[in-house]
């Protein structure tokens, strides 16, 4: 609990959004509730997730998965496995879905959200404790087809000028703090 916290904790907001999510995810882990999931899709209805997005500084650009479940373009992950720390998430689940070692620009999540899940298993909520890979658009992508339709490099301005229903709904957010973070 007391890793999680301070993983939180550590967390730069961009805006009031994510320091509401911030302060809405101190209290439930205090709360001393479940925070892992034990069941699928959705026990307990509110879990903790790492997201992993895999960033191409040089051409502006990230990699996102086609999700079979949730229907949406969305940065690789999963969820945070009972007392596994989310960097490990990270690693086990960058190996397992894209056959990627992960090499983290910063070793902390870079953005938290917290968002009802769509598509398939819709209607739990996943808080997400998003983390920067470094890869570029030549490395070589293995995914899981189990999981996903499929793999896309994005641009910055690809995401931005679409819309946001095609991704995870605070994912223009996340591409303006990373802009902002990374003065691009």
């Amino acid at each position: 609990m007391k890793r999680n916290l301070e993983l939180i904790e550590k967390i730069s907001p961009i805006d009031e959004l994510e320091k509401t999510h911030q302060e809405d995810a101190l209290h439930w882990i205090k709360s001393g509730v479940e925070i892992f999931r034990i069941e699928k899709p959705d026990k307990p209805p509110k879990h903790l997730v790492s997201y992993f997005v895999v960033i191409d500084i040089e051409n502006k650009a990230i990699l996102l998965v086609d999700h079979i479940k949730a229907e949406l373009w969305l940065p690789a992950g999963g969820h945070v496995e009972a007392d596994e720390d989310p960097k490990a998430t990270v690693e086990r689940e960058a190996m397992e879905e894209l056959n990627l070692t992960a090499k983290f620009i910063r070793g902390n999540p870079f953005f938290l959200t917290i968002t009802t899940t769509v598509g398939k298993t819709a209607g739990h909520k996943d808080v997400s404790l998003w983390y920067l890979l470094s890869g570029g658009i030549q490395d070589e992508i293995r995914y899981d087809p189990g999981e996903f339709n499929g793999y896309k490099w994005f641009t910055f301005d690809e995401i931005l000028q679409a819309p946001t229903s095609s991704f995870d709904p605070h994912m223009h957010r996340f591409i303006q703090k990373l802009k902002a973070d990374f003065e691009i």
